[in-house]
């Protein structure tokens, strides 16, 4: 139906997360008729993030610098880190302006269904970040998604570090099964991490 370099940039767009093909032909077909400078603007600006922005060497979490804004920050609370699955969940708990800590994002969760196991997310990285502080105040809050992946990571992680002496928390569930974090709102948030368990 459309000549080839439509259809390609129909598929290419239909690849996207949450962009089924209608919505990835109206996408086309808008990008179509902009203009000349904004087209380029928009690839430009493709381009430039995918060139730039990497994981923070701390965290995981995104940044164009070496260690995130997060890491950067002194007056976070460095005996504090919450753990997810991606950096949206950052940005989503960054929302609530209430959380103090830092981070760790595992880039995503031990699905054995789709190959991936704990070796295949930063859980390492975060075990060797504990290890290395001698504090052992810690309290380690794990907010992976209540679903199936997000839970099974949570308690393999939980397994791995009740050894070495850390508190391990559990975001409450306020949040619905099957949710992601970046869907859900700020009140709701907040309550599920006001409301964390210990696991």
């Amino acid at each position: 139906m459309h000549i080839e370099p439509i259809q390609n940039l129909i598929s290419r767009l239909a690849r996207l997360p949450g962009i089924g093909t209608k919505s990835a032909q109206r996408l086309a077909y808008h990008v179509l008729e902009m203009s000349d400078s904004s087209a380029r603007e928009l690839a430009d600006a493709i381009l430039s993030a995918h060139d730039k922005v990497h994981h923070c060497s701390v965290c995981g979490n995104y940044t164009d610098k070496e260690t995130c804004a997060i890491c950067s920050d002194n007056a976070r609370n460095d005996n504090l880190i919450c753990v997810v699955q991606d950096a949206r969940d950052v940005f989503a708990i960054e929302k609530t302006r209430e959380f103090k800590g830092k981070y760790h994002v595992l880039c995503g969760a031990i699905s054995p269904m789709d190959g991936v196991g704990p070796d295949d997310i930063r859980i390492k990285e975060l075990v060797d970040r504990i290890k290395k502080e001698k504090d052992t105040s810690f309290e380690v809050i794990l907010a992976t998604n209540p679903d199936i992946e997000g839970e099974a990571t949570a308690v393999y992680i939980s397994r791995l570090l009740k050894p070495l002496g850390v508190k391990v928390t559990r975001i409450a569930h306020g949040i619905p099964i099957g949710g992601n974090l970046e869907y859900v709102d700020e009140m709701t948030l907040l309550k599920a991490v006001e409301g964390r368990r210990e696991m």
